[in-house]
């Protein structure tokens, strides 16, 4: 029987402008830990055995060596790059922008290096070791098909500011 692959997406691309750095890689635990080593620490506990971090070329570096060298140790690593002019064929960047496009575009810098079933999460959010093994049990038992887990957005809220939801509803 072989072994089933699953890769975990990690969008790590921000540039930290309002929180004033790379908030990706800003300590959070007692050994310097960044809340993406919790989150690809429950990943790898729920089976998830490869990890693949979305980044900013210029923050590279700097990346791999507070994160990319601790969980390298761990499971194997790649890394693609999220630049604005990374467009499918026909799109053009318009020279006045100066980030990159967002989500789906993350997910498109994947195409070629992703070719398992995959999850995909924010390096700056916490999930929890439930919502890894939720995912990677969904996606191990299911095939040509794509899921969420989802969160009550009232349990994400937070005092210390606001911050940008998506909102699901769900139909049938």
């Amino acid at each position: 029987m072989s072994e089933f692959n699953a890769t975990l997406v990690v969008m790590a691309a921000g540039m930290g402008s309002r929180f004033g750095g790379l908030k990706q890689v800003a300590p959070v635990g007692k050994n310097g830990e960044a809340i993406l080593d919790f989150s690809v620490y429950d990943a790898i506990e729920a089976g998830f055995n490869k990890v693949v971090f979305v980044i900013n070329r210029s923050i590279e570096q700097e990346f791999k060596n507070i994160v990319g060298s601790r969980v390298e140790k761990k499971v194997n690593v790649e890394y693609v790059f999220q630049e604005k002019e990374n467009l499918p064929n026909g799109y053009v960047c318009p020279p006045e922008r100066t980030k990159p496009w967002g989500t789906g575009q993350a997910i498109l810098c994947c195409k070629g290096v992703v070719d398992t079933p995959f999850a995909v999460i924010n390096a700056d959010d916490f999930y929890g070791k439930t919502a890894f093994q939720k995912i990677y049990n969904y996606l191990k038992e299911q095939t040509n098909n794509y899921c969420m887990v989802g969160f009550r957005l009232a349990n994400t809220l937070t005092e210390n500011g606001s911050v940008s939801s998506g909102v699901c509803s769900e139909e049938d």
